[in-house]
């Protein structure tokens, strides 16, 4: 009977130190994948040295490791400036960043959790990088300017925070808007150009218009100018004929009702009007 007790302890030790022996082994070992990087804090201390990708030997029992995401994370951060000519200016960022590895124990140390980094750190800089690149144009030059907007705005916040160890990648303008005032001001001063636009087309086509009939009155003018001189010049009585013969034609090759006839001796000309017989002018 003292036999079976004595060997149920030793088994019973022996589980537990087995057991013992097993946890310490597990707790003396931790995995980081892909995408992240970890941190040791010994007995509540930070150590120095950030865990990469692989596995680790850490102190058992007494050791903690926190893991962060280092891959691209993005969050919808608003901000509200005011421009140059002090008009107010709302806008919504979508921030694409990641943890840099090799910061990580400093953020750790400093931040803390990655909620933390995007609360204290990148919302607060958010608004102020936006009040800079806001503060350098006018509420007007914000639209027209809206790529150099967002240019001088990624400028001053990849500056802010390179020192918390953060890297952004890229910024999205989510949304951009003005006050209700400024929007209608902008919506009336669109529809008075459209109106000069319109006002300034329709006088180019009247001018355009009336340089075209000048231009046709001139033609007409040269046109009737060289006949004169045509007919003035010897000759010309051919060119009458010729010209009625041709309106004979397009009138359909009627027999006229009244000839003149004339010669070249400077003769008052017959008028032969066949309905009534002849006449002398």
């Amino acid at each position: 009977m003292k036999t079976n007790y004595t060997q149920g302890i030793t088994a019973l030790i022996t589980g537990v130190i087995t057991s013992l022996i097993i946890l310490i082994s597990l707790s003396s070992f931790v995995i980081i994948n892909p995408g992240e990087a970890g941190v040791i804090s010994v007995l509540g201390k930070a150590r120095d040295g950030v865990l990469l990708e692989g596995i680790h030997i850490k102190p058992p029992l007494i050791s903690k490791v926190d893991v962060y995401d280092v891959t691209v994370q993005k969050f919808e951060v608003p901000a509200q400036s005011s421009t140059k000519d002090l008009q107010e200016l709302t806008a919504r960022f979508a921030i694409n960043f990641r943890l840099d590895p090799t910061q990580v124990v400093v953020i750790r140390r400093t931040q803390g959790t990655l909620e933390n980094i995007v609360s204290k750190i990148i919302a607060p800089q958010t608004q102020e990088s936006f009040k800079i690149a806001a503060a350098l144009r006018t509420a007007e030059e914000s639209i027209t300017q809206r790529s150099q907007l967002k240019n001088d705005f990624d400028n001053a916040l990849s500056e802010r925070l390179a020192k918390y160890g953060i890297i952004i990648l890229d910024t999205s303008v989510v949304d951009l808007n003005f006050s209700t005032e400024f929007a209608r001001a902008v919506e009336d001063k669109q529809i008075a150009e459209q109106r000069a636009q319109r006002a300034v087309y329709i006088a180019k086509e009247a001018e355009q218009e009336a340089q075209a009939e000048i231009n046709r009155a001139k033609g007409k003018a040269e046109a009737q100018k060289l006949l004169a001189e045509t007919l003035k010049a010897q000759g010309g009585e051919l060119v009458l004929l010729k010209e009625a013969i041709q309106s004979w034609r397009e009138g359909g090759a009627q027999v006229p009702q009244v000839l003149v006839i004339g010669d070249k001796s400077g003769a008052l000309p017959f008028i032969l009007n066949l309905d009534k017989g002849m006449e002398k002018k």
